[in-house]
């Protein structure tokens, strides 16, 4: 087992689950609470399952939770879209975490990878 903290694509998808919270203050209409809600969802599954996956004892299986957190985090791309394109999230807002968002792909897409080998 290894400490998921360490990983530094657990790391920033800490940060971008960090930044959907704090976004989250721009969904506070009404009619914005579902979206909101499965946003901040999608977006605490993303470090969560590589959590779990970190403390899963066989590589296979930290892969597996790493595809379901690559998932989660698609999930959350729409949902931020969705956000902006219906007027509640600013698109400089979107622009910031949509940016974070392709790093942390490109760290899960690249330690899977890893893991195949």
């Amino acid at each position: 087992m290894q400490d998921y903290r360490k990983l530094r694509v657990w790391q920033k998808a800490h940060e971008l689950t960090l930044g959907t919270y704090a976004a989250s203050e721009y969904l506070t209409k009404p009619i914005a609470w579902p979206l909101r809600n499965q946003l901040l969802r999608a977006s605490i599954s993303v470090p969560s399952n590589i959590a779990e996956g970190a403390g899963r004892g066989s590589d296979p299986d930290f892969r597996r939770f790493l595809g379901h957190s690559l998932g989660s985090l698609n999930e959350v791309e729409y949902d931020l879209l969705l956000a902006r394109d219906l007027g509640f999230l600013p698109a400089a807002e979107h622009s910031r975490l949509s940016t974070l968002l392709e790093e942390v792909r490109r760290m899960l897409s690249g330690l899977m990878a890893s893991l195949e080998s």
